[in-house]
């Protein structure tokens, strides 16, 4: 993947701010692919800041559609999302309420096949068949084949016009290293993305990251923003008892 036009000139991949970063990017209508799981490693900068932005009529990818309020709960208030390709939507009400009242669009996916949908999209893989969901309505209108006497489902590849991710830390060159479970979807996100974006807690000069512990290669990534202090909110704090 050579570097997008609209970094063409410019010297390096870092941004001032999220907002900066989505200038002359974002527009209404796109699709978005958009890394986290729950709360855990989203990029909430830059989700603030695409609210912000006005754009509506938005597809979004993205495992779920965080909570009330925080993370993509926040572009489900504003009315900005037409449509979520997600795998599981517990935990948000607004989410729940739009859906069931015919305002959202929803296409729903097994969580396994919703990551290889967006690795395939990465990947230059147009379509590949999996057994998930046959038989269910997962399946329904989708085509189904037979191997080796077992039944198959026909899934498409996911693409997004913009990747919004998160990473803890990168290098000057968009070089990436994920920490922990934040790292879940994002790497897939980031390849399914015809422009990244990544949102990082640490900026690095080119060299500093040993090339074997990096999960990501900076050709994948476009544009950084730093923000060096998350809020990482937790979405439901368990806590155990003191003993008497």
């Amino acid at each position: 993947m050579s570097k997008s036009p609209d970094t063409a000139g410019r010297r390096g991949k870092g941004y001032a701010s999220a907002a900066e970063a989505l200038q002359g990017v974002v527009a209404d209508g796109q699709t978005l692919a958009v890394g986290g799981f729950g709360l855990c490693g989203i990029p909430e900068a830059l989700i603030a800041a695409l609210r912000d932005t006005g754009a509506k009529g938005l597809t979004v990818i993205s495992n779920n559609a965080g909570v009330d309020g925080f993370g993509l709960g926040q572009l489900l208030e504003t009315r900005q999302i037409r449509k979520m390709i997600s795998s599981y939507v517990g935990e948000n009400k607004e989410f729940e309420r739009q859906y069931l009242a015919g305002e959202l669009e929803l296409e729903f996916n097994p969580q396994g096949t919703l990551a290889e949908r967006l690795r395939a999209g990465g990947a230059g893989i147009p379509a590949f068949f999996t057994a998930t969901g046959y038989g269910t309505v997962v399946a329904e209108g989708k085509e189904t084949r037979q191997f080796d006497g077992k039944h198959y489902v026909l899934e498409t590849a996911l693409r997004a016009d913009v990747a919004l991710v998160k990473a803890w830390r990168a290098d000057e060159a968009g070089n990436l290293v994920f920490r922990k479970t934040a790292r879940n979807f994002n790497p897939a996100c980031a390849m399914a993305g015809k422009l990244c974006i990544v949102e990082v807690e640490e900026v690095v000069p080119v060299g500093s990251i040993d090339p074997d512990q990096v999960h990501l290669p900076g050709i994948y990534v476009h544009r950084i923003v730093h923000n060096p202090t998350p809020e990482k909110r937790i979405e439901q704090r368990t806590v155990r008892q003191e003993a008497n």
